[in-house]
């Protein structure tokens, strides 16, 4: 019987370890490559994603959308079938796949059964480096980016850029501290010899990370020192400096957005601080820790606000921290008075220790059920890469743990030591104002017809002097 016990423990205490997402089988390819396997949680699936180290920020406001141009274009098709053929390709693999250029990154998003991970991984080699990219590719991405971002980008909608109109309140602060560019980059000034040097010096091998979540084929380590390993390196380059902020910021503004209502959304936004030591866990359990309080004053206590939250964004080389309320328009006032005061009490007595503990507990427990799956884990690995040292990420729950009450309250004073930046968005008219304007407007209609009215019936003067006759 304790031999059967033991049997059990000992296949329990080695599932435990299988799943133990922060020890991975990571190595470099003799070209550069990074590559991180990981047998996940369901063996017939695998999630693949192609991490490639060039993003927006990569590059100056003229040319911001030329990562986003060219990853379009690598999907344009491999022969005489173009985007079509290769999507079906794709599909006869029982595949499917996306990409996404953020500020920092390019990646390619697959998810493939198992049994046909090589020949995907084949599919997007081939896509990554066989693409023949031409004149007629070019303008068929250029017009998909222009739909992807609201369509046509006419003097008109340049002109809105400029003057802040339709950004969010993140957005339009970023743009006014001279963290965002202030309209769209030009896409029909790119050409296709500026994409094609960007594919020469950015996707290179030691400029990726490939990541494979899954049902693992025995056969891949060799497979990859076979295919990827041949893809080129190139001399690593100093990357472009992020966006520092530049410029002053008004400390309130108010937004118009739409025409008529009375919902309006209230945002205070703080730039935060630079920590020596657990920036982003530190900060995140700040935001935490605002969003409860925000919960409480503005929902419970007051019942101003239906779902306040908070918000973490990054923007240059700063980020950014809001508190965020819908709000009906005559609670403006009060609701800004009542964050002021939970802002003041901050300030003066710092973090409770016994809501920060709980917040805190909360936060621990979330990260054992967060990353279920192995799309979710590939997810993690690629938004964990700045954590990912010698075969291992860094344990989030351990570096959870480590932030202690008196660095939250040091960060959250550093945070709340400037007093931030309100915006209110709201429409042009509520409508208390749109009752009034009609009644304005008939009282001048009726006005102006009382006065024809009286003018018409005023009797003519007759005129005086003799009448010549003929």
């Amino acid at each position: 019987m304790r031999c059967v016990l033991f049997v059990c423990l000992l296949f329990c205490s080695l599932s435990g370890m299988a799943l133990d997402r922060s020890r991975v089988e990571g190595y470099l390819l003799p070209n550069g490559l990074q590559v991180i396997l990981k047998s996940g949680y369901e063996s017939d699936h695998v999630a693949i994603r192609l991490v490639v180290g060039v993003g927006l920020d990569d590059f100056n406001c003229e040319q911001k959308e030329l990562p986003h141009l060219l990853e379009h274009l690598l999907f344009s098709g491999l022969d005489e079938a173009g985007e079509g053929g290769l999507e079906q390709r794709m599909q006869a693999l029982g595949g499917e796949w996306n990409a996404f250029t953020s500020s920092a990154d390019t990646t390619f998003v697959i998810e493939t059964p198992a049994r046909n991970q090589r020949k995907v991984l084949d599919l997007l080699l081939s896509a990554i480096r066989d693409t023949d990219l031409d004149e007629r590719d070019l303008a068929t991405a250029k017009k998909i980016i222009e739909r992807e971002d609201g369509g046509h980008y006419g003097h008109l909608q340049r002109w809105l850029d400029r003057q802040d109109i339709g950004h969010r309140a993140s957005d339009q602060l970023a743009t006014e501290l001279g963290l965002k560019c202030p309209e769209r980059s030009s896409i029909e000034d790119m050409t296709l010899e500026q994409t094609q040097a960007l594919r020469n010096r950015w996707y290179a091998a030691n400029n990726m990370t490939l990541i494979v979540v899954g049902g693992l084929d025995r056969l891949l380590p060799a497979y990859l020192d076979r295919t990827y390993a041949e893809l080129p390196p190139s001399e690593p380059e100093e990357r472009r400096n992020l966006d520092s902020i530049s410029q002053q910021a008004e400390q309130r503004r108010e937004l118009t957005r739409g025409w008529l209502g009375d919902s309006v959304k209230l945002h205070w936004l703080f730039i935060e601080p630079v920590l020596d030591n657990a920036h982003d866990q530190t900060l995140e359990l700040v935001s935490r820790y605002l969003d409860w309080a925000l919960y409480d004053q503005l929902r419970l206590r007051h019942g101003l606000s239906y779902g306040p939250s908070t918000q973490r964004e990054s923007f240059g080389d700063s980020g950014m921290l809001s508190l965020n309320a819908d709000l009906e328009r005559d609670d403006i006032n009060e609701a800004v008075k009542v964050l002021e005061a939970m802002f003041d009490n901050l300030r003066e007595n710092g973090l409770d220790a016994e809501t920060f503990e709980r917040i805190k507990q909360a936060a621990m427990a979330r990260e054992s059920w967060a990353t279920q799956g192995n799309s979710a884990l590939a997810d993690y690995y690629w938004g964990a890469l700045n954590d990912y040292e010698n075969g291992r990420f860094k344990d989030p729950v351990r570096k959870i743990r480590d932030v202690t009450l008196k660095e939250a309250d040091e960060a959250l004073h550093e945070l709340l030591k400037d007093p931030g930046y309100l915006r209110i968005e709201k429409p042009l008219l509520g409508d208390d104002e749109l009752y009034g304007l009609a009644a304005l407007t008939v009282g001048v209609i009726l006005a102006l017809g009382l006065l024809r009215l009286r003018l018409r019936r005023r009797p003519t003067p007759r005129r005086s002097g003799a009448t010549r006759k003929r």
